[in-house]
């Protein structure tokens, strides 16, 4: 086997830093994009806010991962645990 490290594409911090703000392009692109697009067939009048959808499913995954990590303290066992 070689002493080499392989690298990869993620290993330069500069391909990191792209990958970042193309994502936030692309999710400021669409909240824009949320403004002008609207559902006529709405079951609620909040519905038709405007970016409605995004907003809301970032914070109910925000609200999900801040539950997570609370189950995670009541739910982890000691690492040794099937070895006792």
């Amino acid at each position: 086997m070689d002493d080499e490290k392989k690298t990869y594409w993620l290993d330069d911090p500069k391909n990191v830093t792209l990958l970042v703000r193309v994502l936030y392009g692309v999710c400021g692109l669409l909240f824009v994009v949320g403004f002008f697009t609207m559902s006529d067939h709405v079951h609620f009048d909040w519905e038709s806010w405007p970016a409605f959808y995004g907003i809301y499913g970032f914070l109910s995954f925000t609200f999900a991962v801040l539950v997570g990590k609370q189950l995670r303290k009541v739910l982890m066992r000691k690492e040794d645990y099937y070895d006792e």
